[in-house]
């Protein structure tokens, strides 16, 4: 009987929940397609805010936190809600990471990041005008979720 109990207890605890939802928090944005040697936080701080303190409906402020900060860039930005997603723009010039990942060369890129407001996953669109060693520029998309911490 106990382990039973136990059993059931512990499938309650560690199931999944059936949706998320965008609250203000510590989320860990996980990109699993993604060349580089970081992990991110999304820290949802606040509702945006207009030139008169007056909050903006459908709007979040939030920090991209690199884990370790080195060679990555810690960005303040706001993620915009519309039609149930939201949409965050990070310029990073750091963003394409050529040869050594954690030594070489890197290529400045143009991000986008897009997520369902009640799922928290979506995708992160990187675009750059020129590639590794020479090659054209070009446009990546990688899935990501955002697990809240």
């Amino acid at each position: 009987m106990a382990v039973a109990v136990l059993s059931a207890a512990t499938a309650l605890v560690l199931a999944p929940p059936a949706s998320a939802k965008m609250f203000f928090g510590n989320y860990n944005l996980v990109i699993p397609d993604r060349r580089d040697f970081h992990t991110w936080i999304l820290v949802a701080t606040a509702p945006c805010r207009d030139e008169n303190a007056t909050p903006i409906p459908g709007c979040i402020s939030a920090q991209m936190i690199p884990q370790p900060v080195a060679k990555a860039s810690y960005s303040n930005i706001n993620a915009t809600l519309a039609d149930g997603r939201y949409t965050m723009v990070i310029d990073n010039p750091f963003g394409l990471r050529c040869g050594n990942i954690y030594y070489g060369p890197v290529v400045p890129t143009h991000d986008v990041y897009s997520w369902d407001e009640n799922t928290l996953t979506g995708e992160m669109t990187s675009t750059f005008d020129a590639g590794c060693d020479g090659a054209p520029g070009g446009t990546l998309v990688y899935p990501f979720a955002l697990l809240r911490l």
